[in-house]
C-alpha cells in the first residue's frame, strides 16, 4: 500500500450505511445496532431540507436505559442528535480531528455534494489511519 501525502476523510470512513427512521423505536435501533455490531446509526432526512440525524449507544444509555424507559415505548428521533457534523469526503483528516475535537465530538457523517451520507467517520478512524512522517 503506498503512502498517500494527503489522506482525505474518504480515504479513512466506514463505507458501510447503517441508517433507521425516526420513527422507528428505540428496541428497533438496538437490534439494528446488535445485527450489524455497530455503535451508531445515521436517522434518515424526511426529505432533502431536512438534516441527517444521529443515534449512538450513549444517547440510548444515558437518555433511555438511566432514565429507565422502555426501549419500545421511545423513538428515535426523541433522543438522536440533529444536526450532526457532516464532512465533505475530500476533506483532509487533519482537519476533520480539528472540527471533532473543536465540537468535542467522536464522530460524523461524510456526505457528498448532495448532503447524501456516504458514511461515518470516526476519531479513531483518524488518528489510527493518520500518515506519518513527509
Amino acid at each position: 500500500m503506498s503512502a498517500k501525502s494527503h489522506t482525505t476523510v474518504g480515504d479513512l470512513m466506514g463505507s458501510a450505511i447503517y441508517s433507521i427512521d425516526g420513527l422507528a423505536t428505540v428496541a428497533e435501533a438496538i437490534e439494528l445496532m446488535k445485527q450489524h455490531n455497530v455503535s451508531s446509526l445515521i436517522v434518515n432526512r424526511r426529505d432533502h431540507t431536512d438534516e441527517v440525524g444521529l443515534v449512538v449507544v450513549s444517547d440510548i444509555a444515558r437518555q433511555v436505559i438511566a432514565q429507565n424507559h422502555s426501549p419500545e415505548r421511545v423513538n428515535v428521533y426523541e433522543i438522536m442528535s440533529k444536526p450532526v457534523l457532516t464532512l465533505p469526503s475530500d476533506m483532509l483528516t487533519s482537519y476533520a480531528v480539528r472540527l471533532l475535537e473543536r465540537f468535542d465530538i467522536s464522530r460524523a457523517v461524510v456526505v457528498d455534494e448532495d448532503r447524501e451520507p456516504l458514511g461515518i467517520i470516526t476519531l479513531r478512524d483518524l488518528v489510527m489511519g493518520h500518515q506519518t512522517g513527509s
